[in-house]
C-alpha cells in the first residue's frame, strides 16, 4: 500500500526522500500561516525564525505537493527522514487530497501531514500570529543552520507560484519583507 505526504511548506521544493510520483493539490478547511518558530533549521533558540504550519480555517484550501512512496524501504528511510527533519511539528494527520477545485470526491485520502499545533504544552516552538510587519521583521533577522529565515520565505513563495497558486499570506508578507530591505538599504546609502 503507498504511503503519501503532503508538503505545504519547504517540502514543496525540497523533499529530501525518495518517492515515486508528485501530485500537486490541495486540503481542504486549513489555511498556512507563519506561526511556527524554527530553532533548528531557519533560526536559533536564541532568536527563532518563523515557518508554515497550518491553522483550521473553514472554507479555506491550502495547496501544496503531495508525495507517493511505495516501496517499504523508501517508507521506512522517508518517515524517519520526516520525523526528525519534522520534529518541530507535533501533530501528523491524515487528510483528504483534492486536485480539482470542482471535485467532491479526494484525489488521495490518508495523506499524512505534519502539523505545528498552537498548544504550547506541546509544541513549545508555537509562536503564534502576529501583525505582518512584525512576523516580517522577524524574518529578516533570524538565520539558523538551514540558511536565513528570508530565503525559506522567499523559496516558498516562487515554489507556490510555479504551482499556480497565489497564497496571498505568503506574498504578503514576501512583499514585505522585501520593502523593509528596500528601505533599510536606502537608509544606509
Amino acid at each position: 500500500m503507498a504511503m503519501w505526504v503532503f508538503g505545504y511548506g519547504s517540502l514543496i521544493w525540497k523533499a529530501g526522500f525518495h518517492f515515486d510520483e508528485r501530485v500537486v493539490g490541495f486540503i481542504k478547511g486549513y489555511r498556512r500561516v507563519f506561526h511556527q518558530g524554527s530553532t533548528d533549521h531557519r533560526g536559533t533558540p536564541k532568536f527563532p525564525g518563523r515557518t508554515v504550519t497550518l491553522e483550521p480555517a473553514e472554507g479555506e484550501v491550502c495547496w501544496g505537493a503531495a508525495y507517493k512512496i511505495t516501496k517499504k524501504e523508501d517508507k521506512e528511510v522517508a518517515v524517519t527522514y520526516l520525523e526528525v527533519r519534522e520534529k518541530q511539528y507535533d501533530k501528523k494527520a491524515y487528510l483528504d487530497l483534492f486536485t480539482d477545485p470542482m471535485a467532491t470526491t479526494p484525489a488521495v485520502s490518508g495523506v499524512m501531514v505534519y502539523i505545528a499545533s498552537a498548544n504550547k504544552q506541546l509544541n513549545s516552538n508555537y509562536l503564534g500570529p502576529a501583525s505582518l510587519e512584525d512576523i516580517a521583521k522577524q524574518i529578516i533577522q533570524a538565520e539558523g543552520p538551514s540558511g536565513p529565515n528570508r530565503d525559506y520565505l522567499f523559496q516558498l513563495e516562487k515554489a507556490l507560484l510555479e504551482l499556480g497558486c497565489e497564497d496571498k499570506h505568503v506574498i504578503d508578507l514576501a512583499n514585505t519583507v522585501r520593502r523593509i530591505l528596500s528601505e533599510e538599504d536606502s537608509a544606509s546609502k
